[in-house]
């Protein structure tokens, strides 16, 4: 930490610009931790509605072309849309159910039709911020930056053995592969500085790959089956609006907007700050109008991506131009599918060793954005302590909800909404206490004495 105000040492501060061969290789490090989880939703979605292989490659081809759209417009704004920060967009997994069940039930154009309408709410709440701020203090976005972490670390467990689906889910050779990452990951950042440090994700991930090709379990026969160069084509799908697909993605775009707002918070959090109202504006903006504009031509819904929150912690790079890189990548890799190809033979296994310390680090984050600014007091534990349990409880047991409607299950049932809701709530009902400390978790704190964000004169012994 470089002092008490919660912001870590930065090797590369917002606005620093690396040298270029370094920068390119940060930005493919972000590339390389993103890519497969966000082409994913476009996988598990088109496989559970039983899409061609054609359409298959050209939703992924969708995602990132729109991603990288999406990332560069964060990083560099047009006028008021962008947050002019690091941040990396893709497709989320919280979408993933939604998609699933309205596209079974009324198929891909109710989907792409729900998604144009109901990203429009991310905008409209950029565009009222000032009004609607006081729902999301550091309480609230950072049990949400929490939540994401924690909701995901199964995930990444899941990507270490090989993957949900895998044959031989938790083979010696899955574990093996995910425990080298995550050694040569760890290891180089804590061990090592400089260069080595900054690209410890990355070199964990190339050495872990070259390893499974080595041992040959790398399939490469999407390789040749993937074209050179596609464009997008608008309407492919059709669109159909449904009320009950429109209501529910829009439900979900208000809990988007929230987790972006915490993964900003997450973000200027390295600086030992909150993100300010134009930053969050900018951001939530493009969250809205890349989702709506994306949808189309046949992309999912677009957020911010929380691994990559997580790198920017881990390694210290927050520069915006190393972002930019990471943008520019995905909109190549968008239109030359061949080499897409390439990046999504790399085994499930490796990137299980990379994305396990990244969730963690998420979930750290939010663990010190509510340290920074909140005092654990009574009211505060209590929130948190509601928050997270109902939030992960509905993850790891989504059955509770088998007797009630299917909307029921797909809003209620997602980790992200549920903490989201408690905290927003709770936040709201439940009064701030003037003076009112639990014995043994704080000192009261006098009327001029500041709040812990502020008293950076204080020092740990």
């Amino acid at each position: 930490m470089s002092s008490n105000d919660g912001s870590i040492e930065l090797a590369y501060e917002l606005e620093e610009k690396p040298p270029t061969l370094k920068a390119i290789f940060l930005g493919l490090q972000h590339v390389s931790a993103m890519f497969v989880p966000t082409i994913a939703v476009a996988i598990i979605v088109a496989g559970a509605i039983g899409t061609g292989g054609a359409d298959t490659t050209y939703l992924i081809q969708m995602v990132l072309i729109f991603s990288g759209l999406a990332t560069l417009v964060q990083v560099f704004p047009i006028g008021p849309v962008g947050a002019r920060l690091p941040i990396v967009m893709g497709s989320s997994f919280a979408f993933v159910g939604a998609a699933i069940a309205i596209g079974g039930q009324y198929g891909l154009d109710a989907v792409f039709g729900a998604i144009i309408i109901g990203a429009l709410v991310e905008i409209l709440i950029g565009w009222q911020y000032q009004r609607v701020k006081q729902l999301f203090p550091p309480l609230v976005t950072g049990l949400i930056v929490m939540i994401l972490g924690l909701y995901l670390i199964p995930v990444g467990m899941d990507y270490m053995a090989g993957g949900a689906d895998a044959a031989d889910y938790g083979a010696y050779h899955h574990l093996g592969l995910a425990l080298l990452v995550l050694a040569i990951t760890v290891g180089m950042n804590l061990f090592m500085e400089g260069i080595w440090r900054l690209l410890s994700i990355l070199i964990g991930i190339v050495v872990g790959y070259v390893v499974a090709v080595a041992i040959g379990i790398v399939d490469f026969s999407t390789v040749a089956d993937a074209s050179w160069f596609a464009l997008p084509v608008p309407g492919r799908f059709g669109f159909a609006f449904e009320p009950i697909a429109v209501l529910t993605f829009t439900a979900i775009h208000i809990t988007a907007a929230i987790e972006s707002i915490g993964d900003m918070s997450g973000i200027t959090a390295a600086e030992g700050r909150t993100p300010d109202d134009s930053e969050i504006r900018g951001g939530l903006f493009v969250d809205g109008l890349g989702s709506s504009l994306g949808a189309v031509f046949g992309a999912f819904p677009l957020t911010t991506f929380s691994q990559n929150v997580g790198i920017i912690n881990f390694t210290g790079v927050m520069s915006r131009y190393v972002v930019g890189i990471s943008g520019a990548v995905l909109l190549a890799l968008g239109f030359i599918p061949k080499v897409s190809a390439v990046v999504a033979t790399i085994p499930q296994a490796v990137l299980g060793g990379a994305v396990i310390v990244m969730f963690g680090m998420v979930m750290a984050s939010g663990l010190r954005l509510i340290f920074l600014n909140e005092r654990m007091n009574r009211r505060n534990m209590v929130i948190i302590a509601v928050s997270i349990g109902l939030g992960l409880g509905v993850e790891v047991r989504p059955e509770i909800f088998e007797a009630m409607p299917r909307g029921v299950t797909i809003f209620f049932g997602n980790a992200i909404i549920m903490t989201a809701l408690c905290a927003v709530l709770l936040n709201s009902l439940v009064p701030r206490p003037d003076g009112d400390y639990e014995m043994g978790l704080e000192e009261p704190v006098d009327g001029d004495q500041p709040s812990p964000a502020e008293r950076s004169a204080v020092q740990e012994d």
